[in-house]
C-alpha cells in the first residue's frame, strides 16, 4: 500500500491510499485522483517523509512548532506529523493566512457541506421549478438542493427567492462504499 501526500493547484492538501505507484498513475490519468475539497484533478505530489513501523515501543510525542497555538497537541486535523495536513505551500497559501488557519477553514468547510448534505432534500435539475413553487405556497416548506443554470439563478433571484450556490466535492454527493 502506498500513501502519498496529495495537493490540488488551488493548494488543498489530501493524502491518497493506492496499491501501488502504477495504481496511482493510472487513476490520474482517468482524472479519478480528485481533491475532496474542491473536486480539481490537477494533481500533485508533495514531499513527504517516509513512516517506518519498526515495532520499536511507543511513537515519539511531536514536538511542538514554534508559534502553533496547539504546541504539543498534534497537527489541527489531527493528522500524523509529517503528512501533508502540517503543512501547505507557502506559494499557495492565501497571503497573510497561516497553514493552520487555512487547514481549519478547509475542515470547516467541509463541516458546512456535509450539514447541508444531511439536512436538505436533493431535487436535482428541477431546483428551479421547486425553489418557486416552495416561495409561492404551491410546495410545502422545506430545506432543498439541487441544480440549476446561470440563468435559472439569476431569475430566482430577480423573483426575491433566495439561493446561493455550493460547491460540493464530488466524494460528499453519493453513498460511500
Amino acid at each position: 500500500m502506498k500513501v502519498l501526500d496529495l495537493q490540488c493547484r488551488l493548494g488543498h492538501p489530501f493524502e491518497g491510499w493506492f496499491g501501488s505507484q502504477a495504481d496511482y498513475d493510472a487513476q490520474r490519468e482517468r482524472g479519478m485522483v480528485t481533491c475532496p475539497v474542491c473536486n480539481d484533478s490537477e494533481i500533485t505530489k508533495m514531499l513527504s517523509a517516509p513512516r517506518l513501523n519498526l515495532g520499536h515501543g511507543a511513537a515519539p510525542e511531536p514536538k511542538p512548532v514554534a508559534g502553533s497555538p496547539a504546541a504539543g497537541a498534534g497537527s489541527a486535523a489531527g493528522s500524523p506529523p509529517g503528512s501533508s495536513a502540517d503543512a501547505v505551500s507557502a506559494a499557495s497559501a492565501l497571503p497573510g493566512v497561516s497553514p493552520e488557519s487555512l487547514q481549519q477553514m478547509q475542515a470547516a468547510m467541509l463541516k458546512m457541506v456535509r450539514h447541508v448534505m444531511a439536512n436538505t432534500e436533493d431535487v436535482g435539475t428541477q431546483f428551479a421549478e421547486e425553489a418557486r413553487k416552495i416561495h409561492y405556497g404551491e410546495s410545502q416548506a422545506r430545506h432543498i438542493r439541487g441544480q440549476a443554470t446561470r440563468d435559472e439563478t439569476a431569475a430566482l433571484i430577480d423573483e426575491g427567492i433566495d439561493v446561493m450556490a455550493l460547491a460540493v466535492p464530488e466524494h460528499l454527493k453519493g453513498p460511500l462504499q
